[in-house]
């Protein structure tokens, strides 16, 4: 292989490891780390995983840094064989439609994720690839990327369907990445963020909270959506206690800033 191919391939590795890294380090050592006590009163669910927990979605993860990897190089390769419809330069297009392009792959890749997440919950396939996502039932940020192999082919579909099928410029593509990357660090945060009212709002609910994919994690069969509660909402899929769930929580979050004293950390609660 020459060695400017090889340099190609230790590029995208570096780039997907390097975004996937820097995105759940900085979330999980601020919040598991520099901040834990401070904002125990935020944590989704009351308890810290171990060590050994965080450890296997870090090592998961590396392999889906891999098959990511190889996914992306094909749809590269393709693009210079002129395959893809990637265009060189956005004034090709306009700015219009190249902003239009980023929220397009959003909503084609919240439509591509709520239906293969779906699938992968039927039985024959939870078993043989999603149950290992789901071994993560009070996710870190970690938990990002920590996919069964067969599961990884499969979230990264999203790329080459994208480049087969509109017309995109090359930062358009890296920037819909980097916001699925945040958005999916944040569902899997495991603290509550969003400010009271967020999930009965009439525009604001539409958008999911951590608590919304954090109930997925712990209850399996419910809010299988990734950005927006879209279809969750149109397949009545939502689990019934999720505006609750988020409001109670909010409600604790707002009593233990109110008291303007920094959390306890109870020692039997810390960890599961």
């Amino acid at each position: 292989m020459p060695i400017s191919k090889i340099i190609k391939i230790a590029q995208v590795l570096f780039s997907i490891a390097g975004r996937y890294l820097i995105f759940a380090g900085v979330f999980y050592l601020f919040f598991y780390v520099w901040k834990k006590r401070a904002y125990w009163h935020a944590k989704i669910q009351q308890r810290y995983p171990e060590n050994k927990h965080i450890l296997r979605e870090i090592i998961y993860s590396f392999f889906t840094i891999l098959i990511f990897g190889a996914v992306i190089m094909l749809v590269i390769f393709a693009s210079k064989q002129h395959l893809t419809r990637i265009y060189p330069s956005i004034s090709d297009k306009g700015y219009a439609y190249y902003f239009l392009s980023i929220g397009l792959m959003i909503l084609m890749h919240d439509t591509y994720f709520y239906w293969t997440h779906r699938a992968m919950h039927w039985k024959p396939l939870f078993k043989l690839m999603h149950k290992t996502h789901h071994l993560s039932t009070n996710p870190t940020p970690f938990a990002a990327y920590a996919f069964h192999p067969l599961e990884a082919i499969v979230e990264i579909g999203i790329v080459p369907l994208i480049a087969f099928t509109i017309p995109y410029h090359g930062t358009a593509l890296t920037i819909f990445s980097l916001y699925s990357l945040l958005l999916n660090v944040t569902g899997h945060l495991g603290y509550e963020l969003f400010p009271k009212g967020f999930t009965t709002h009439r525009l604001f609910k539409w958008h999911n909270t951590s608590t919304h994919h954090n109930m997925h994690h712990r209850l399996v069969k419910c809010n299988y959506g990734l950005y927006f509660n879209i279809w969750d909402r149109l397949m009545g899929t939502n689990h019934p206690d999720y505006e609750k769930s988020f409001d109670q929580i909010v409600e604790k979050r707002k009593k233990a800033k109110s008291k303007e004293g920094i959390a306890l950390l109870p020692d039997e609660l810390a960890t599961e």
